[in-house]
């Protein structure tokens, strides 16, 4: 047998594709180990089952990365699939929900092990007890069954990034996620948590508050390679919060400008830390490459702040930091939260007037909308029984967990639907950049520019009965869709990670 490992990653985002940042890191360490290195991704790769099945005749084991929502339904697909052919084969989860729930995840029939935490290290040592024949008995940060007892090593302390080794971005196909996308990005991670502790977050289940990052000199060699070897448009950092200390936002793009590598990249920072800074930093950051800060406004009412626990972010702050940002050429965009515990039709008309003000005085702004989802992990989960939230009771019914939870306990029916529709014509009114690149059809976006007007009427006035713009979308859609792309991913031999 080859010591061969096999990992899958189950579609999150088919339109939005890119290398699975999660796989990649725990790749490195496996590789400097001697062990080959697989991937399939089923967003890129066509029959994706009977591939995972046909490679893992040789491999050691099976690695499922993942968070809670629709991937569960891939990863208890192939669980099952693959024990069904390989029932000695170890089927391994880890990621994000099964950190967060691991008794549940465990439970799974089809499931042998769990990671919960960081896995790099992990991983390796549950790779050589299966190499071995042991048991993974004492590894920390590892669950699994025994004689059909779920048993719980201790917990795996938590590593500073800068002690971690780089990500395998050797082994993407970035060829085959450009197809599916339109552009050739890629995630990257300078920074881990955040200082602050949101309610409805689940970074403090994983990370705690204590912000943990690479050094800007390491951020800036890395990036600048990376971009320059694999030719991407397009960086999105996958921080948590990046503007967490100043100076090191500043150090690193004064040594990209002196690097001169030119590409767009992407953060993700609270609107209080970006009013921190001057305009002239922000214009160096935008020098550097920098063309949108995400920002969680999430609210544009007081009241629905303080339940968020976002006292530490004022509304005044949402309005300068989108027009700082304007002034420096980087997009302003902002996500925001319906449907929060506590919100009532008066403070979504809030919200709706905030997205409408910040939108017509900086055109380049752009607001993203969701509906309220209580995630494993974050601190209003505490409260899902007194809200009326009824959990699911084994890891596959997390499947259906986001769609199902777009419909509230305090949010249904006429509410919900009303709700849905104002969020559609918010999309309509104004312009939005999504990473995926689709071109539209001629008609499609006079139909989009036409229905833009009459989309921001109905929302300055609150008017969403007979949705005849709506109707026009989705025709226009329907009738001239763009094209799909071609899903071939190749199968690339594995090159030497560097130190």
């Amino acid at each position: 047998m080859k010591k061969k490992v096999l990992f899958f990653f189950p579609a999150f985002s088919s339109q939005e594709a890119t290398a699975p940042l999660a796989i990649l890191a725990l790749a490195t360490p496996l590789e400097r180990a001697g062990y080959e290195v697989r991937i399939i991704d089923s967003t890129i790769t066509p029959n994706f089952q009977q591939q995972v099945i046909s490679e893992l005749e040789d491999s050691l084991c099976l690695a499922i990365s993942l968070v809670t929502g629709p991937m569960i339904r891939e990863t208890a697909q192939i669980a099952k699939a693959a024990k069904a052919v390989y029932p000695d084969k170890p089927v391994i989860l880890g990621g994000w929900h099964p950190s967060l729930l691991p008794d549940q995840t465990l439970a799974c029939p089809d499931v042998d092990a769990i990671v919960v935490g960081q896995g790099e290290e992990a991983l390796v040592d549950m790779v050589r007890h299966i190499e071995a024949g042991e048991s993974f008995k004492g590894i920390p940060g590892v669950a699994y069954k025994e004689d059909g007892k779920l048993v719980f090593n201790t917990p795996r302390a938590l590593r500073p990034i800068r002690e971690l080794p780089p990500k395998a971005y050797h082994l993407a196909d970035f060829d085959a996620y450009e197809r599916v996308c339109g552009r050739r990005w890629a995630m990257y991670t300078s920074s881990l948590a955040c200082p602050f502790n949101c309610a409805y977050c689940t970074n403090e289940g994983l990370y705690g508050r204590k912000w943990n990052a690479l050094e800007a000199d390491q951020v800036v060699d890395e990036v600048t390679d990376l971009v320059s070897r694999y030719g991407l448009q397009l960086l999105w950092v996958v921080d948590d919060n990046f503007l967490v200390d100043r100076n090191r936002a500043v150090d690193i793009a004064e040594g990209l400008v002196r690097r001169g590598v030119k590409f767009d990249w992407s953060i993700q920072a609270s609107t209080n830390l970006v009013t921190r800074f001057t305009v002239e930093e922000l214009k160096l950051l935008r020098r550097a490459g920098l063309s949108q800060v995400s920002q969680g406004a999430d609210s544009g009412s007081k009241k629905i702040l303080h339940l968020m626990n976002k006292d530490f972010q004022k509304l005044e702050t949402i309005y300068l930091a989108a027009d700082m940002l304007s002034q420096a050429g980087i997009r302003p965009s902002f996500n925001m939260i319906f449907g929060f515990p506590g919100e009532t039709e008066v403070e979504r008309r809030e919200s709706i007037s905030l997205i409408m003000n910040i939108c017509r005085r900086y055109p380049q702004a752009e607001f993203w909308t969701n509906i309220f989802t209580p995630y494993p992990g974050s601190p209003i989960m505490k409260k899902a029984f007194e809200l009326g939230i009824q959990v699911p009771k084994t890891f596959e019914g997390w499947a259906d967990f986001f769609p199902r939870y777009t419909v509230l306990p305090w949010l249904n029916g006429a509410q919900h639907e009303r709700v849905q529709r104002m969020r559609e014509y918010l999309r309509v009114a104004f312009n939005r950049v999504p990473i995926g690149v689709q071109k539209k059809h001629p008609v499609t976006r006079l139909v989009h520019r036409t229905i833009s007007l009459p989309a921001r009427w109905r929302l300055e006035h609150g008017v969403y009965g007979a949705p005849v713009e709506l109707w026009l979308k989705n025709k226009a859609n329907k009738a001239f869709p763009p094209p799909k792309p071609k899903i071939d991913a190749q199968r690339l031999s594995s090159e030497v990670v560097s130190c």
